[in-house]
């Protein structure tokens, strides 16, 4: 059975405005093992399912709603 790909980057991405991590990404980047890529306003933080789902729940702990 193959994977769904929309599964699989859901769970190694968080897509949130640029603005969203204001004050925070520095704390974030201290704590977890992540890649971050800035576009067009948006902010891609990437990496491991383990990674994201701990950097998703730290971030709602701050206010961040990543859902």
């Amino acid at each position: 059975m193959m994977s769904d790909p929309a599964r699989l980057r859901d769970s190694t991405q968080i897509v949130l405005p640029s603005d969203a991590l204001e004050g925070l990404r520095a704390d974030l980047e201290r704590e977890f093992v992540l890649s971050f890529v800035e576009r067009d306003g948006t902010v891609r933080i990437i990496g491991s399912p383990v990674e994201i789902n701990d950097a998703s729940d730290w971030l709602s702990r701050h206010g961040v709603s990543v859902r």
